[in-house]
């Protein structure tokens, strides 16, 4: 009974998915309702319903009550919850998170050095005073993300900023640990503090070269601090 159960619900989601290739459903378009699909599958509405939510998991779907099921492309959320996963079962740890921001960050720079708008910069070079300024951490912290935030958005690029808003979802807190953890280096807080003005003042320019060297730099210094806090 669990196979044929099971094979039933991939049959829907099979169909669902084959509806979106062929340009039957498009986003933001309302599913059939449950029972109409059980008919024309052949299926129980359990197995629709047990689809509609894997796929509204993996944010394809959403539901909205009293109005039925959408077709969604949530493409953060579903690698958001893909990481926490890995998180949660040992599969990966921060330092590897960051090793992958820093490869993120690399392409984000090279592609805002081309298209950063004045508005942007002039925003980037603001919260890159702004956290050297910010006397408390935590605020500091907060700066430190909007800036990465903010350059996710100057390069255009919308998987890139996905996938960026998913690991910054599960690492916030981490975020906010690390930066106080920095900071209370001195040296290390100069590194980081001048590697955001650098990043910044090259985008500006767009100096591709320039503000690849200030992503790098950025990360060497969050990643020594996470090997010296064996915060792996």
């Amino acid at each position: 009974m669990g196979e044929k159960s099971e094979k039933a619900y991939e049959k829907v989601i099979e169909h669902i998915k084959n509806e979106i290739w062929q340009g039957t459903l498009k986003r933001g378009e309302r599913l059939p309702p449950e029972r109409e699909l059980a008919g024309t599958l052949g299926v129980s509405r359990n197995s629709v319903r047990e689809a509609i939510r894997t796929l509204g998991l993996m944010g394809f779907v959403s539901s909205t009550q009293g109005a039925g099921n959408f077709v969604t492309c949530d493409i953060e959320q579903n690698l958001r919850e893909s990481l926490r996963m890995m998180v949660m079962l040992g599969e990966t740890n921060y330092l590897q998170i960051s090793q992958l921001r820093c490869g993120l960050e690399s392409e984000n720079a090279r592609l805002a050095a081309e298209r950063i708008l004045p508005k942007q910069a002039s925003q980037l070079k603001e919260l890159a005073r702004l956290m050297r300024e910010e006397p408390d951490p935590q605020k500091a912290a907060h700066y430190d993300q909007e800036f990465h935030t903010l350059l996710c958005e100057a390069s255009g690029n919308r998987l890139i900023k996905a996938m960026f808003s998913a690991m910054l979802s599960i690492i916030n807190d981490f975020i906010s640990t690390m930066y106080i953890h920095i900071v209370a280096d001195s040296h290390q807080t100069e590194a980081l503090h001048a590697a955001h003005e650098d990043l910044a003042n090259a985008l500006a320019a767009h100096d591709v070269a320039a503000a690849n060297q200030a992503v790098h730099v950025h990360f060497e210094v969050v990643d020594a601090s996470i090997r010296r806090g064996k915060m792996l």
